[in-house]
């Protein structure tokens, strides 16, 4: 009776977190002069507002642009997150954990307070109104090293010690050994780092002028003009953008939800 209990209020929960999504769908279906209404289900769905979506904005250059951006973005973070991790945890060297503290307390400053110092760099770099000027302040995370750090310390030092009595170096090691026994973290890694950065909003603001290279979420601001506001393609368009990464999350997780209570275990 308890596990049923449990069950149904979980399902409640998750009722509860699922209807801002379902509004959005439905929304995205109404025509303009029904956003307001108060009923949820319009009188008549305009599946045609997604494919007016097009017609306003570039939609497919402004999703090539975020796809790519949250790419590379992930794939150097988890590279140098994977690094760094097998740094702190691995490998011993004078100050190691001093350092690790030091690069940890970087979590607590707030994103805005390195916004102008990342903004300056980029304007020397000449790298305002690029892509790549949004990819390099991103590439490198105290979060992820963090994670994998904390995975990395449950494998057990005497794989490492087995693997350089048989002649690796640290680099093989890390390769061979480490990595594919890390499979759950860099997974659970790459979900976080490509969804925070495929929805980052604030710095491709400040970084990007030209049209051609906005990323979706600043593109969406098209949506909102002097002339009004076209709420039912701005959700349609929303809803587009969002389904990837619902699909995303189905698929792996599994692998998300083992690569955080894996990488909690050890301390």
């Amino acid at each position: 009776m308890l596990m049923i209990r449990r069950h149904l209020l979980l399902s409640a929960i998750g009722l509860v977190m699922i209807l801002p999504f379902v509004w959005m769908v439905l929304t995205g279906l109404k025509p303009l002069s029904e956003v307001a209404s108060e009923n949820w289900i319009p009188k008549e769905f305009q599946w045609e507002n997604f494919r007016e979506v097009f017609s306003v904005i570039p939609f497919a250059q402004f999703y090539w642009n975020s796809l790519f951006v949250a790419s590379w973005v992930t794939f150097l973070q988890v590279f140098a997150s994977s690094l760094a991790a097998y740094s702190f945890s691995r490998l011993h060297w004078p100050g190691r954990d001093k350092v690790f503290l030091m690069y940890l307390s970087t979590l607590m400053l707030p994103g805005l307070v390195i916004v102008i110092t990342n903004y300056q760099i980029m304007i020397q770099l000449g790298l305002v109104d690029t892509l790549a000027g949004l990819v390099l302040p991103s590439a490198f995370t105290a979060f992820g090293t963090f994670l994998l750090r904390q995975f990395m310390l449950t494998i057990p030092f005497s794989l490492d010690e087995a693997a350089k009595i048989d002649g690796a170096s640290n680099w093989r090691i890390y390769l061979d050994v480490i990595l594919p026994l890390c499979r759950p973290g860099l997974i659970a890694l790459t979900i976080f780092s490509f969804v925070g950065n495929y929805h980052s909003f604030f710095w491709p603001l400040v970084m990007l002028r030209s049209e051609d290279k906005y990323t979706l979420p600043v593109g969406l601001l098209f949506f909102d003009s002097e002339i009004g506001q076209s709420t039912h393609l701005l959700m349609a368009a929303v809803t587009m953008s969002v389904l990837p990464m619902i699909i995303l999350f189905v698929f792996l997780q599994r692998f998300l939800i083992s690569g955080i209570q894996l990488g909690g275990v050890k301390g």
